[in-house]
């Protein structure tokens, strides 16, 4: 196995163990790289996932990408949302009306990304693999893990040939049927939101089939053998689409074989049979919406899949699984290499799980409301942009226009732009129409900007996520609040 090549030493392996090289597996792995936190990351399967399932990069999560460095990458692969185009009459080949599933906004000086992104997951993981092998990390595929022990200090970690890996902290990205949820006994509650099965495809067209099925349109064909069908084209790759169909039947069981997926295209849209070239990949699943009772116990955490499983309809699971760990990974790093208080890590699950639990009921709100051919409009509230932790644990102070908590809107000043001033993974302490404090360490990168009214007057600290944590008039209080995150000078 190639767990094997790994070498351990006889306290620990790594500082964290990253279980599963999903989205969220990855994006943790490429945010605790840079910040030198010494990280292995195991996938049980020997290869990244094929398929494109959530294929939304929503506008929160390409500022992500952009703190990250492979935003131009992620925008060169994918392309905007394309528009939905119902299909009527017997055989399915009548144009019906079109329509935008996704709400579109201009960019502006506050909000430079306003929509999302169509990329394929598995598109999007092999950017965020390739940026971490620049990054000097890797995943150790085929380890597969089978047990798990933990004491005051560390993970015990058992793998399924056997070897054990011990490690400071373990993060499960694992999906839904987590394996280490599973070993920790960590329910995960929820309800079927869609007791219908569906069957989800990646095929690549013929070019004879993409002259009736172009690719310029998200294909709907409500109601097609009972349930409808649609084809989405996938950016990356010409003529791959992504097949959507639900069934009427609960008790129906959609064979995913390439010959079972053909004669599903076949029977739902002017697609034959012999116009499918290629069935990449695919799967079934039955839609439901479920929170694990909680996301950390001791020195394990939960993220992604792993604490929150969605219905597709909201385009929020992979979404939010990023924001996790974009949450999660700069505390790590602050306990583990700046000697934050360990406190500090009982943030993630006090700022991250309500906000899940918000999110699943959008998702599941959403999925009720779509009908193949009636989709309702994706607004502002699946762009999570307007997600913020105003009244938790990491916020405190007030100052200007801005509440702390709140996300650290973009802006240009003469000075610079505040998101490139934020790339990284330090504080950034602003200081408008106020003079800033000096000596605050490393850390902390000090701007003196002119006036900008989407902050207003006074001191903001904004954490290495992005958000704003601490905010004042004065500087009282900002040095309490940077022990509190290990971010204090000395």
């Amino acid at each position: 196995m190639a767990l094997n090549n790994v070498k351990q030493s006889p306290e620990t392996a790594a500082d964290v163990l990253v279980v599963g090289a999903g989205p969220a597996g990855l994006a943790l792995a490429v945010d605790l790289a840079r910040r030198g936190v010494h990280t292995l990351l195991v996938e049980k399967s020997d290869a990244l996932f094929p398929g494109s399932r959530g294929k939304a990069v929503q506008p929160r999560t390409l500022e992500v990408l952009y703190d990250f460095g492979i935003l131009d990458r992620v925008r060169a692969a994918g392309c905007e949302y394309p528009r939905m185009l119902t299909w009527e009459g017997p055989d399915g080949t009548v144009r019906g009306r079109e329509w935008d599933i996704m709400e579109c906004a201009e960019a502006t000086e506050q909000t430079p990304f306003p929509n999302a992104l169509m990329i394929g997951q598995s598109h999007l993981q092999a950017l965020l693999h390739d940026h971490l092998r620049g990054l000097g990390g890797e995943v150790v595929f085929e380890a597969e893990l089978t047990g798990l022990d933990q004491d005051a200090d560390a993970v015990t970690a058992t793998f399924a040939d056997g070897r054990e890996v011990r490690a400071r902290y373990l993060v499960a990205a694992d999906g839904g049927k987590s394996t280490v949820r599973r070993l920790l006994g960590i329910s995960l509650r929820g309800e079927r939101v869609d007791p219908k099965p569906m069957l989800v495809a990646d095929v690549l067209l013929t070019p004879d089939a993409v002259r009736t099925v172009d690719e310029d349109h998200w294909h709907m064909w409500p109601g097609a053998g009972g349930g409808g069908a649609s084809l989405c084209p996938l950016p990356g790759v010409p003529r791959l689409f992504q097949l959507y169909a639900q069934y009427e039947d609960v008790d129906a069981a959609p064979d995913a074989t390439p010959e079972g997926v053909r004669k599903l295209a076949a029977t739902r849209t002017p697609v034959t049979a012999d116009q499918i070239a290629e069935v990449v990949w695919a799967s079934e699943f039955r839609p439901w919406a479920a929170l694990a009772e909680r996301f950390r116990q001791g020195r394990v955490f939960l993220v992604g899949d792993a604490a929150h499983v969605h219905s597709p309809a909201g385009a929020q699971g992979l979404n939010t699984s990023v924001q996790d760990v974009y949450n999660l990974g700069w505390k790590l790093g602050q306990v583990l290499r700046h000697g934050a208080p360990a406190e500090l890590l009982d943030t993630y699950e006090q700022e991250r799980q309500p906000v899940a639990a918000d999110v699943l009921g959008i998702s599941t709100r959403l999925h009720r409301e779509a009908r193949f051919g009636r989709q309702p409009q994706r607004g502002n509230e699946v762009k999570q942009l307007g997600i913020g932790y105003r009244g938790g644990p990491l916020a405190a102070g007030g100052a200007g226009a801005l509440h702390p908590g709140d996300r650290a809107p973009d802006g240009v000043r003469p000075e610079g732009r505040l998101f490139d001033l934020f790339q990284g993974p330090h504080f950034t302490l602003l200081a408008f129409g106020t003079e800033p404090p000096t000596d605050l360490g490393d850390q902390i990168h000090v701007h003196e900007l002119s006036p900008y009214g989407a902050y207003g007057r006074g001191l903001f600290l904004i954490r290495p996520d992005g958000y704003v944590g601490w905010a004042g008039e004065t500087a009282e209080g900002l040095g309490e609040y940077l022990a509190r995150t290990g971010a204090a000078a000395g």
